[in-house]
């Protein structure tokens, strides 16, 4: 659970299973996310080995992301996870009293 808790981490893998990304994509992908807490998970899946940064020499720098293959074992799981919040998500807009977009 340590790897992948925090609210962003399994969205960014997600994210990066369809290719690597660089960080301001990230950024713009989850708009409601800070930017500061982005980078934190990037940094805190990196040290895991879940995804690698590759950091490109040329001008103007930049870097992107991409999951690794022990990151991609994680997949079926997000996957599963995402199907029992979709199962769940009537008894939880019951329990708040919102709907599904405000979630």
């Amino acid at each position: 659970m340590e790897v992948i808790s925090g609210t962003w981490k399994s969205c960014i893998i997600f994210e990066l299973s369809d290719g690597a990304k660089c960080p301001s994509k990230l950024h713009k992908l989850f708009p409601e996310a800070n930017a500061r807490v982005i980078n934190q998970q990037l940094k805190k899946l990196e040290m895991y080995g879940i995804i690698e940064k590759k950091i490109f020499a040329e001008l103007p720098p930049h870097s992107e992301y991409s999951i690794t293959p022990i990151g991609e074992t994680l997949l079926p799981i997000i996957e599963k996870l995402e199907e029992w919040g979709n199962f769940f998500r009537p008894n939880m807009e019951k329990i708040l009293g919102m709907s599904a977009d405000k979630m």
